[in-house]
């Protein structure tokens, strides 16, 4: 069987978690590929909102298997602590939670380094969500990081204080006033640590592998958004790890060839939030309606979400760069009440008007080139079927699908996993 897989194609915040949510019943595992707790995947359903930040989004079904690849990077206080809610709401987590033996862990003194490294950049700072991710990915690649598998061994401790105190003598080259108590951060971490130790580890991609061969259904789930990945996004106003459709095999262990359906998830308008250039942002009324409506706040960090248009020419080239199957457009609902709809389909770029996304899209290089479309002013919160979509919304979806040249078959009309409209394809 191949491997579905579903990510953002923005920078980040574009409702994965909901249609994660929603699409579960139609899989056996859902398999989380990359990123850490700086990803807030919200889902509603029976009138309650759930942010999770680390575990995969199927952990709500009952029948489904939900599994932390090896991309992940954990933080196990922050994991505890969504056990806990979970375990609040009677969610039998331990027969249906797996986690990667090589998955990296978050340690208190990643996050320190975060704080002081972000400190020490001044103006220049990235927009960090400071949970430790960076520097948690960076001693991965310097092969230096511990993996879940090391909480296995008789010496991890010993492990652990190598790399906690070697962070301790980087947080003072950075010379910035950063106070903390490791001893306090420790006891919470080891403690923490303990409940996760309690949780089945495995051999992920063998995991996936015999899944697969078993005829098991599976969904890759991703987390941020294309335009925050480490090599294809606005650089360096990234994030740590591969967002696009190429971390789910690295991150999960699964080969090029096994990747079935590709689902894009989008808002109809754009978001940022954090540092970084953004071609279509508003800074009018129009943008702080999209922000006031839309409820424009970050799950994990509850910062401000920058808003703008559609950007159609940093969209379709992560839908190429991904190979997107199928699009679901969320958020339709936050467009209601706007008399007309603007859409970036052209760049002008030094002068040029180009219709790729280019090296650098700094504000002093870029100007979007709109091109305006009739809105609607129907409430689209109680539709539920495509045929009560108006005829105005209509024209948008196939607009847009013209441009991109892939089908989008869903469409969001709220936050709750019944607000879902399907569409043929």
């Amino acid at each position: 069987m191949a491997v579905d897989l579903l990510l953002g194609l923005q920078w980040g915040d574009e409702g994965k978690g909901k249609i994660v949510d929603v699409l579960t019943s139609n899989y056996d595992i859902i398999a989380r590929f990359q990123g850490g707790p700086n990803a807030g995947h919200t889902l509603v359903f029976n009138g309650k909102k759930h942010v999770l930040h680390t575990i995969p989004s199927g952990i709500f079904h009952e029948d489904t298997i939900n599994l932390v690849g090896n991309g992940v990077v954990i933080d196990p206080v922050i994991f505890k602590g969504e056990l806990d809610k979970l375990a609040e709401q009677d969610v039998d987590y331990r027969k249906s939670l797996v986690i990667s033996r090589k998955a990296h862990i978050i340690l208190p003194t990643h996050r320190l380094l975060d704080a002081a490294s972000e400190a020490s950049k001044g103006k220049a700072k990235i927009g960090s969500t400071l949970k430790g991710i960076g520097p948690t990915y960076m001693d991965k690649t310097g092969r230096n990081g511990i993996r879940v598998g090391d909480l296995e061994l008789s010496d991890w401790q010993e492990r652990y204080r190598a790399l906690a105190d070697k962070h301790e003598s980087m947080i003072k080259f950075y010379d910035v006033d950063i106070q903390y108590n490791l001893e306090e951060l420790e006891a919470e971490f080891f403690n923490a640590v303990e409940v996760l130790k309690t949780l089945t580890f495995i051999d992920s991609e063998e995991y996936v592998y015999q899944a697969q061969k078993s005829g098991k259904t599976i969904l890759a789930e991703g987390a941020q958004g294309s335009l925050l990945d480490i090599d294809f996004g606005t650089y360096p106003f990234v994030t740590s790890s591969n967002t696009t459709a190429a971390g789910s095999c690295t991150g999960l262990g699964v080969a090029p060839n096994q990747i079935g359906e590709v689902f894009g998830i989008f808002k109809a308008y754009t978001t940022r939030v954090g540092s970084g250039p953004f071609p279509t942002e508003l800074f009018d009324e129009d943008g702080e309606t999209m922000s006031r409506v839309g409820n424009e706040f970050g799950a994990t960090t509850g910062r401000a979400r920058r808003c703008g248009w559609l950007d159609l020419i940093a969209l379709k080239y992560a839908c190429q760069v991904n190979g997107v199957t199928q699009l679901m457009m969320m958020k339709g609902d936050v467009l209601s009440g706007f008399k007309t709809l603007k859409v970036c389909t052209a760049y002008k770029y030094k002068g040029e008007v180009i219709k790729h996304f280019p090296y650098n899209i700094d504000p002093e290089n870029i100007e979007p080139i709109y091109t305006e479309v009739e809105g609607w002013a129907e409430d689209l919160t109680g539709m539920s079927e495509a045929s009560q979509l108006p005829k105005a919304l209509n024209d948008y979806i196939a607009f847009l699908e013209k441009e991109l040249e892939i089908p989008i078959t869903i469409v969001s009309v709220g936050p709750d996993r019944k607000q879902t409209i399907f569409r043929n394809k």
